[in-house]
C-alpha cells in the first residue's frame, strides 16, 4: 500500500514537571499513552525529543541571584567589570544581569549595534545610514546614542533596554557607564577586566581581549561552572542558556542529559520493540524575516541526543533531477527513475549538484528546530515532540 504521508511531528501533553521527578518516565509513559490514545504507533527511528526546559526543572537546576553575585566577586574582586555584549532580554539576561552587578561595584556596560548578538536592535540599519554612523568603528557613549536615536523601544516588548538595563544596575548599588561599540577591544580603554556575554562569538571574543592586553577576562560559561553555597550549575556551558525563574532565580540549562536521551531510547525498546532515537533540545536555529530576531540564544539547540541523531542530511532534490537528469520523462516513468536514483545514490553527496539547495545543517539542529517550532514557547502544554519519518524517503 503507498503512503502519502511523509514527516509527521506531534506535540505530546505531559504532567507539570517538578523537581526530583523521573524525567525518562514521564517521557516514556506520556508518549505511549498518546500513542494508544490517538491511535497511531510508534516506529523504529522515531525521534522523541524533550524540551531542555522541564529536564532542568526535574534537575533542579537553580540558582539565585546572590550566587551569581558571589562568583562574580570571587573572579573579579573589587575591579570596575566591563559587562559586554550580551543579548537584549529579560528573559534570558536581566536576573543574571541583576547578580553580576551585586557582585560588582561598578560596570561599564558595552552593547553591540545596531542589535544584538540574536538580532534584537537597538536602531533600525536604515537610521543609522540616515545619521552617518558606521557600526564596525564608531563607539558611541550613551549621551552620543540618545542625541542621535533619542529613546528606542524594542517593537515586540515595549523596552528601551539601555534605560532598561541600566536601571538594573543602579538598583543595586553599583555604578554604571554605557558604551555602544562592535569592537570588544573598545572596552579596554574603560577597564581590563572583562565579562563576555556573547553566546556563539565568545571564544573569538576572549581571544582579542586577550591579545589586545585584558588582564582578567571571563565568559557566561565561565560563571556557576560548579555549585556556589548548594546552588545549581553546569560544567559546559555556566549561565549560557539560562532563563529567568523568578525574579530573583534563573534556570539553568540541564547537565548530565545523555543518561536521560539513552535512557528513553532503552526504555522504549523495552517496551515496543523499537529503536528510537532520542534528543533533550533548546532554542530552534532559526531567524525571523520581519523581527529579525535569531531564535539560537542558548549556546547549542541540542546538548544530548542518541548516536542515530549525529551527522547530517544526506539528500538529493527532486526538483533538480525533474528537471535535469530526467527532464525527457513523465508519469510512472519519471517517478521510477528518481526512486532508483535515491536508492543508489552516493553516501557523501558534498559537491554534487543533485544535491544543490538541500540543507547542509547537522541533524540536531534541523530536528531541534522542527521540535522547537512544534512545542511553541507559550501555553500549548506538550515539552515533548514525537517525530515520526524523518528518516524517510521518496522511495520509503
Amino acid at each position: 500500500m503507498e503512503r502519502y504521508i511523509g514527516t509527521i511531528s506531534r506535540g505530546v501533553r505531559a504532567p507539570i514537571i517538578r523537581e526530583g521527578d523521573d524525567i525518562v518516565d514521564i517521557v516514556v509513559k506520556s508518549v505511549l499513552d498518546a500513542a494508544e490514545n490517538e491511535g497511531f504507533q510508534i516506529g523504529d527511528r522515531d525521534i522523541v525529543a524533550v524540551t531542555e526546559a522541564v529536564v532542568a526543572r526535574a534537575q533542579g537546576n537553580y540558582a539565585s541571584v546572590d550566587h551569581i553575585a558571589s562568583d562574580i566577586r570571587s573572579k573579579f574582586g573589587n575591579e570596575n567589570i566591563g559587562v559586554i555584549f550580551p543579548i537584549l532580554s529579560r528573559n534570558r539576561f536581566a536576573t543574571c544581569l541583576k547578580g553580576i552587578a551585586r557582585g560588582a561595584k561598578k560596570i561599564t556596560l558595552l552593547l553591540s549595534y545596531p542589535s544584538d548578538e540574536v538580532g534584537n536592535h537597538l536602531v533600525d540599519l536604515d537610521t543609522l545610514d540616515e545619521k552617518g554612523v558606521n557600526p564596525w568603528t564608531d563607539v558611541l557613549t550613551e549621551e552620543n546614542y540618545r542625541q542621535l536615536f533619542g529613546c528606542y523601544k524594542h517593537p515586540f516588548t515595549g523596552v528601551d533596554y539601555i534605560e532598561y538595563y541600566k536601571n538594573i544596575i543602579k538598583d543595586e548599588d553599583c555604578e554604571v557607564d554605557i558604551l555602544l561599540a562592535n569592537d570588544c577591544r573598545a572596552i579596554l580603554k574603560n577597564t581590563k577586566h572583562v565579562l563576555s556575554c556573547d553566546v556563539h562569538s565568545r571564544e573569538r571574543t576572549k581571544r582579542l581581549l586577550k591579545e589586545a592586553g585584558a588582564i582578567t577576562i571571563y565568559s557566561l560559561d565561565d560563571i556557576l561552572t560548579s555549585s556556589i553555597d548548594g546552588s545549581g550549575y553546569n560544567e559546559a556551558y555556566g549561565l549560557l542558556g539560562c532563563n529567568r525563574a523568578t525574579e530573583d532565580t534563573v534556570k539553568l540549562f540541564p547537565r548530565e542529559c545523555q543518561p536521560i536521551v539513552d535512557g528513553i531510547s532503552k526504555a522504549f525498546y523495552k517496551l515496543t520493540g523499537k529503536h528510537v532515537e532520542a534528543m533533550v533540545y533548546g532554542d530552534g536555529a532559526f531567524k525571523d524575516p520581519i523581527g529579525k530576531i535569531w531564535e539560537l540564544a542558548d549556546p547549542v539547540v541540542s546538548p544530548a541526543y542518541t548516536s542515530g541523531l549525529e551527522g547530517q542530511p544526506n539528500e538529493v532534490k527532486l526538483k533538480y533531477l525533474a528537471d535535469n537528469d530526467f527532464a525527457h520523462l513523465k508519469g510512472d516513468e519519471l517517478k521510477e527513475a528518481i526512486s532508483e536514483y535515491i536508492r543508489h545514490k552516493g553516501d557523501n553527496l558534498v559537491g554534487d549538484m543533485a544535491s544543490q539547495g538541500t540543507t547542509p545543517r547537522r541533524l540536531t539542529d534541523l530536528i531541534g528546530s522542527l521540535c522547537d517550532l512544534t512545542s511553541g514557547s507559550g501555553d500549548k502544554g506538550t515539552p515533548i515532540v514525537l517525530v515520526q519519518g524523518y528518516f524517510d524517503n521518496y522511495t520509503k
